[in-house]
């Protein structure tokens, strides 16, 4: 079984979103009207344009794939909260999050744990700061502390100034201090490189997240022996857990090759890839020829892959949230994920609805691979599996 997790690629604003200021927001429908609309054959054989009006998508007589959308259950609008609620975790509270900056007890545990003074402290577009402060870190060595409306602590460092190795074990370092009322959902290492004016990420960005407050759906796999692999910042996103196997990636092309590459593998029962180009590159830079130029993209991998997918195997395309890139913000919006689950033993698709939970996809996987859960969700594997 395949999850391709596209990252940010939200359909639609939530019955809650006036709650997060996303009222509006529809990452792929709106994306579609700032470009005149999007090119994406494979994914409408799925059903794409089936679910959702989305411009220049076909509507299919006989979709490949059983469609839908799902409305997230957890508060927030977060990476790890959307994927923790696709394994089976819906979280009561949401993620602390500091849009006034971190108060100073929190910026003077940071300096302490990393043993020099920081930059910024505020919330911020990742590129705009290390424009705005990469030249007295280059003077300095002080690293960059920024945040965002998600639940993140993101440290910036330029790789010449400060090595790979010791920023992670600084980022480690500033982890393990924000629990508590402090337990922010992921600090992320934000390494970059270039000269004053044009400074650049670099993709070695390392995420460090809590550990899943309870059992999840990768947990219950790796305790009966059926093993879990993760592609891209799956492994950072579960802090590990229940994922013996990762490669992390890049980018998008990375990813989907070491997607393919997976396919072959008997040993391997579930297989979770997080597509984060989209999000990271686009939606949080509000580029939507960017997000739709990647999205025709993917679309291309997926046809290839679709056709080296054997009998017995399920993909789920899905996604965590939404990053519209045409609204004023540039952080995520608070939208339903996309949902296409395709099997090649199954004559047709269908539509499977709004999805009350995230979670009807760690469901899924339970009863597709026969081990107990007794986590939320409403399985959908049925539809997988009749002929």
């Amino acid at each position: 079984m395949f999850i391709a997790l596209l990252d940010g690629v939200g359909v639609g604003a939530l019955p809650d979103a006036h709650l997060y200021g996303d009222e509006g927001s529809h990452t792929l429908r709106n994306t579609a009207l700032a470009v005149g609309g999007l090119h994406l054959p494979n994914l409408e054989r799925l059903g794409l344009g089936l679910f959702e009006d989305i411009p220049h998508l076909d509507r299919p007589s006989a979709p490949l794939s059983w469609y839908g959308k799902m409305l997230e259950q957890s508060p927030g609008k977060d990476t790890t909260s959307g994927h923790w609620e696709i394994a089976g975790v819906i979280l009561e509270r949401p993620f602390p999050v500091y849009p006034q900056g971190f108060p100073q007890d929190v910026v003077e545990k940071i300096e302490e744990a990393i043993g020099r003074p920081i930059l910024g402290n505020k919330p911020a577009s990742g590129t705009a700061i290390i424009e705005e402060l990469g030249e007295e870190h280059l003077r300095t060595g002080f690293p960059i502390v920024y945040t965002s409306a998600d639940s993140v602590l993101q440290i910036a460092a330029h790789e010449e100034v400060i090595p790979l190795s010791e920023f992670y074990a600084m980022c480690e370092r500033v982890r393990a201090i924000m629990t508590g009322e402090h337990a922010v959902a992921r600090v992320i290492a934000r390494p970059f490189s270039g000269d004053p004016g044009a400074f650049y990420r670099t993709p070695y960005r390392r995420d460090f997240s809590l550990p899943p407050p309870r059992e999840t759906i990768l947990d219950v796999l790796s305790q009966k022996g059926k093993k879990v692999v993760g592609i891209g910042k799956i492994w950072d996103i579960f802090a590990g857990r229940g994922i013996p196997e990762s490669f992390p990636t890049k980018n998008n092309e990375e990813t989907f090759a070491t997607l393919q590459k997976m396919v072959p593998r008997g040993d391997v029962a579930l297989v979770w890839a997080n597509f984060n180009d989209f999000d990271t590159l686009y939606g949080h830079r509000n580029n939507p020829h960017g997000f739709a130029q990647a999205l025709e993209a993917w679309d291309r991998e997926l046809e290839g892959f679709l056709s080296s997918l054997g009998e017995d195997d399920i993909l789920i395309i899905t996604s965590d949230h939404g990053c519209d890139p045409t609204t004023p913000s540039t952080d995520h919006s608070r939208e339903y994920a996309l949902l296409l689950a395709f099997s090649p033993r199954t004559s047709r698709g269908g539509c499977l609805g709004i999805r009350k939970t995230f979670a009807d996809v760690a469901a899924t996987v339970a009863e597709l691979f026969e081990v107990r859960w007794h986590g939320p969700g409403e399985s959908f594997a049925p539809y997988l599996v009749s002929r």
